[in-house]
């Protein structure tokens, strides 16, 4: 089975990202080829300055290498380490119906949320496409409200496949009950329903746009800020305290191990004890889950080449897997022999 997902360079990671998406990775990475590419030519979308750009690459390759991703058994890339992705994106566009795009849910909030209604915007669910699709991936680990890239991506490589593999059945993909078998394969979404919303200090939606983030690799002063200052309401220190929409409760069940947690929901729930307690447990299990990472991050930043290693050596995988359907794709659209 082959996995890909990717996440989009765009600067500091948070708990939010950990447990939205990287803590998935890791742990997928151990039940098929696993391929993870960061994101960087989707970031142009909103990132227009060079060095913000570039550091935030190595700010996500550094954040899945201190967390667990090992790029023996996964392949962590570039995206636009590979070149192959661009081609792929402008032949699958001629195939593309434009009412597609139009329709689609994160070009729409982008817009409303005032950003600026360009190409790469609007394409954007192509590029994604082409993403999944140039490495035959079978799985797509995906948060429900990007089910419907992976849906795109399944109707538009069926619709290549009418195109330009002859005799090819949308019923029979694989070509098992004996049609041709298409070049693109269609991919399956897996949406991780556990991964509900990472409530920030604020108690909205966890996002670095809101200002409201615990960055997983910040300092131990501003880390310690930042969960200190968790909104909480007024409830006494003898009453119980409520669990709905609590920021300070979600991030506790978040990092808290499961049976230490079980005495903090039943204090809480039982009062006597203040806010102020509670977040001074939560910054010690902070540390005690990402003191390991936070210390190999370090030791990472200071040995960069070895980093760069890594994304070249993984590029050089991901085209190998690409190469072969790349071709496919050349050689059905009459672009070589």
């Amino acid at each position: 089975m082959r996995i890909l997902s990717g996440i989009q360079s765009s600067g500091n990671l948070h708990l939010g990202n950990y447990f939205g998406a990287i803590r998935q990775f890791v742990e997928l990475q151990h039940e098929g080829e696993s391929l993870y590419f960061i994101a960087d030519l989707h970031a142009l979308t909103t990132v227009k300055d060079p060095e913000t750009l570039r550091n935030s690459v190595l700010e996500t390759a550094l954040a899945f290498l201190s967390l667990g991703l090992d790029p023996v058994h996964a392949i962590l890339f570039r995206q636009s380490d590979v070149p192959e992705i661009l081609e792929l994106y402008w032949i699958l566009g001629t195939v593309v119906p434009v009412s597609n795009l139009e329709r689609a849910t994160s070009f729409k909030d982008k817009i409303s949320r005032g950003l600026s209604p360009d190409f790469g915007l609007f394409a954007y669910p192509v590029l994604m496409a082409a993403d999944i699709l140039l490495y035959g991936s079978d799985l797509v680990p995906v948060g429900r409200d990007q089910n419907q890239h992976v849906e795109f991506a399944r109707d538009w490589a069926t619709k290549f496949n009418l195109t330009y593999v002859p005799g090819y059945d949308p019923a029979d993909p694989e070509g098992t009950a004996g049609h041709p078998a298409g070049i693109l394969k269609l991919p399956a979404a897996r949406i991780q329903e556990s991964t509900a919303v990472v409530l920030g200090i604020d108690g909205q939606k966890m996002s670095k746009s809101y200002g409201n983030a615990i960055d997983l690799f910040a300092s131990d002063s501003e880390i310690k800020k930042r969960i200190m200052s968790i909104k909480t309401d007024s409830t006494p220190i003898e009453a119980p305290k409520p669990t709905e929409n609590s920021a300070l409760y979600q991030l506790l069940k978040l990092l808290v191990p499961e049976p230490e947690f079980a005495q903090i929901d039943r204090s809480w729930k039982a009062g006597g004890t203040g806010y102020g307690e509670y977040k001074k447990q939560l910054l010690n299990f902070f540390h005690a889950q990402f003191d390991p990472a936070r210390k190999k991050r370090q030791e990472l930043l200071e040995n960069r080449g070895e980093v760069e290693r890594v994304l070249r050596y993984g590029a050089e995988r991901a085209r190998q897997i690409a190469e072969p359907i790349i071709n496919e794709v050349r050689r059905a659209t009459g672009l070589r022999l």
